[in-house]
């Protein structure tokens, strides 16, 4: 039973209303997430151009994640976080009308997604950071992996959903369920107390923002946790392949979506499955050396996940290597669900209150924009060696990634944290 998620968290209104809703609204944002990559590649049938969304995402993830924190430590986070829950859903239902009126213009869907991840940028170091203020910090390990697995069911369920819908309703009706589940979290947010900056800062300014640079320098295991995450999600996130791939390799046509909707859900059923069994992580003390070795881990799915791409249709059946790659999928969403509950809880610890919105912001940019970065190369990537090789390249990329990051943060390898979670000198 010590295996088992810890629900005590749960026990908290305000936590649970988040964790419920949260459930809706991650399988309507799943919808999107299926739908902007099918949409581009159905109209220009090009691997690049799905790859390029990474680039058009990336830059707000950085601009406005990192101007989010600022604002996450000197505005009411309540306050924030309803402006932008709004905002992202008025894009999706931006993203439905362009849809639904045939456009079928791939610039317009790259400035809609750009829009919307600005929108995701400032209000998720807001949303990360009020869990310190809701809960006692000896549950935050628990309440990160409560809330990234029930994130991560609605990343399985959205996923299905989207592969059944598509061929009825077509890519439009994705985007309309996604703004209106966007509902849920409001009210969820709305119910929440304010949450009043604790800091002396009352502005949200470059200088604000470079505090937190400055902040930041003197945390060397934060520094490390962002440089490793870097590693695993810039070489070894293939997703950007998916849409080629689920066609190329496992025989999906342009108005099916089934072995693609397989390929989004797998990593996020591994997640669900890692969270339910992942009582344990409360216990862990030498946390940088555990998510050192889970990241190694999620390379090898990574791996696999490319050999079983190669080898569809020749070694290997269709279906038997579309399930190999589901399994090599699933494995690195568990082991990569483990290490960032590990890296969340680090940084909600670490961080003070004043600064956590910053740091947060931060945080954002390597997390989210990590695996744009991911999107880019991968497309590229694919382009000059094919979807195989690019991805079982880039697992292998990670492994060593991973060897060179353990020589050169020796202390992160080293991190222990005491049951309140404060650092042990090295």
């Amino acid at each position: 039973m010590k295996l088992l998620a810890d629900i005590t968290p749960l026990r908290n209104a305000d936590y649970r209303r988040l964790w419920t809703t949260g459930i809706v609204t991650v399988i309507g944002a799943q919808l999107s997430v299926v739908a902007v990559p099918k949409q581009l590649y159905d109209i220009t049938h090009s691997s690049s151009y799905v790859g390029l969304a990474g680039l058009f995402g990336l830059i707000p993830l950085i601009v406005f994640g990192l101007w989010g924190g600022a604002l996450a430590d000197v505005m009411d986070r309540r306050k924030l976080l309803l402006i932008t829950s709004a905002g992202t859903g008025l894009t999706a239902l931006a993203f439905w009308g362009q849809a639904a009126a045939g456009l079928n213009n791939p610039w317009l869907i790259l400035i809609l997604f750009s829009v919307q991840q600005a929108f995701f940028a400032v209000n998720q170091p807001a949303r990360s950071a009020i869990y310190p203020r809701l809960l006692p910090e000896d549950q935050l390990p628990a309440a990160n992996s409560l809330s990234m697995t029930v994130m991560q069911f609605g990343a399985i369920a959205g996923p299905v959903v989207a592969g059944m819908l598509i061929p009825v309703s077509g890519l439009s009706t994705l985007y309309l369920l996604d703004s209106i589940a966007l509902l849920a979290t409001l009210w969820a947010t709305w119910k929440l107390p304010p949450i009043p900056p604790t800091g002396a800062a009352r502005r949200a300014g470059l200088r604000e923002v470079l505090d937190g640079f400055v902040y930041l320098a003197t945390q060397r295991i934060l520094l490390a946790s962002f440089a490793v995450d870097l590693v695993a999600m810039v070489f070894g996130m293939p997703r950007a392949l998916f849409p080629q791939i689920a066609q190329d390799s496992f025989g999906d046509t342009a108005s099916s979506g089934h072995a693609l909707g397989l390929l989004f859900a797998a990593m996020s059923v591994g997640a669900v499955l890692g969270g339910v069994f992942s009582g344990w992580l409360s216990r862990i003390r030498r946390q940088g050396l555990a998510v050192v070795v889970l990241i190694v881990l999620w390379g090898v799915g990574m791996v696999g996940f490319g050999l079983a791409v190669g080898a569809a249709g020749h070694s290997l059946s269709t279906t038997v290597a579309l399930w190999i790659a589901f399994a090599s999928l699933a494995f690195g969403g568990a082991v990569d669900m483990f290490s960032a509950a590990l890296r969340t809880t680090m940084l909600q610890s670490v961080a003070t209150d004043e600064m956590r919105g910053r740091l947060q912001g931060v945080f954002i940019v390597v997390v989210a924009g990590g695996p744009r970065i991911g999107d880019v190369a991968h497309g590229f990537a694919a382009a000059a060696v094919g979807t195989a090789a690019a991805a079982a390249g880039g697992g292998v990329l990670v492994v060593i990634g991973m060897v060179i990051s353990a020589l050169v943060f020796p202390a992160f390898v080293r991190y222990r944290v005491a049951r309140a979670h404060a650092e042990v000198p090295a």
